[in-house]
């Protein structure tokens, strides 16, 4: 498997694997041709250097895999970096075959890279198996998180 920096032609894979789900049905909107909406968000991510979008190829140089890294700035723990990873998706076809594992142990051997002093993820409680995936990655319930939507 190849990581990689994700590039604007990757943007419908990516999209289609976060909508491919229970709750990215109702969220996210697949369609070709792609939403300027997703266009506008890749451009802002692709140029802010404390972002990653990362995509995961196989032998075929088949998109299979997609997460985001971005790196938070803090005062706390002594001026510290917080790595904090969203949208960890695997093409439908290719999960259950410990890809997941491995995409994690890329994205935590990266965040210490960036010298981040811990990972961090928040999933939803509609997700059970990837809470028990995560617990089992060593990730711990150390607190309760909140949300406050505007739409």
């Amino acid at each position: 498997m190849k990581f990689r920096k994700a590039i604007e032609n990757d943007i419908l894979a990516i999209v289609e694997m976060i909508a491919d789900d229970e709750l990215g049905k109702k969220r996210e909107n697949y369609q070709i041709p792609m939403p300027t909406e997703y266009i506008k968000a890749f451009e802002k991510i692709n140029s802010d250097e404390n972002q990653e979008l990362i995509v995961v190829e196989n032998e075929d140089l088949e998109i299979i895999g997609t997460l985001q890294l971005s790196f938070i700035q803090y005062l706390t723990y002594r001026g510290g970096i917080r790595a904090q990873i969203e949208a960890v998706r695997i093409r439908k076809d290719k999960r259950g075959l410990g890809i997941g594992k491995i995409m994690f142990e890329w994205a935590i051997n990266r965040a210490k890279e960036r010298n981040a002093h811990l990972l961090q993820l928040t999933t939803d409680k509609k997700r059970p198996k990837a809470l028990k995936f995560y617990e089992e990655l060593g990730f711990k319930q150390s607190h309760e998180g909140m949300k406050l939507h505007f739409n």
